[in-house]
């Protein structure tokens, strides 16, 4: 019976899906850093140096090129600064994050210009994006700090991108 079970586990493996970051997808296209240590390598494999250790789960990155070799996945990502470089796709997560950016910008009521500000966030604040559409993404900085944000003021999101 153990082995039947065993069995059946490993059936179930095989057919399960992907991680969603491990899944290919048309390049360029945003992810997050889902641990809370991640090391941005010059090259896709773990005997290439350390570029940046990133401490900040949730960082919005930029995936420029992606690499598979004897079942790793690497993705080569940018972040706000621009800086370059390989991570193990295990490390990412498809959960869509944005970082302020250029001044403290205001959240707002409702995405339009003239809606009552609701919070402010400051430069560097990573929030999750909810949904965004002409030119405005719902911006959920954590602790119920949430409102409307315009794309121009915010990395990790394309500025007419539509996401649901």
């Amino acid at each position: 019976m153990r082995v039947a079970a065993g069995v059946a586990l490993m059936i179930g493996l095989a057919l399960a899906p992907e991680p969603a970051a491990a899944q290919q997808k048309a390049t360029p296209y945003w992810v997050s850093i889902a641990a809370g240590e991640a090391r941005m390598r010059s090259g896709p494999g773990r005997n290439f140096p350390t570029l940046w250790l990133y401490h900040r789960r949730a960082m919005p990155l930029k995936v420029v090129e992606t690499y598979t070799e004897n079942h790793t996945n690497w993705r080569k990502v940018q972040d706000v600064d621009g800086a370059t470089g390989w991570m193990l796709s295990v490390l990412l997560s498809d959960t869509r994050t944005a970082i302020v950016v250029g001044g403290t910008r205001p959240l707002r009521a409702t995405p339009t210009p003239g809606a009552k500000i609701v919070w402010r966030a400051e430069a560097g604040v990573i929030g999750r994006i909810k949904a965004c559409a002409n030119g405005w993404c719902a911006f959920d900085a954590g602790k119920g700090r949430k409102g409307y944000v315009q794309t121009a003021h915010l990395w990790g999101v394309g500025p007419d991108e539509v996401v649901r």
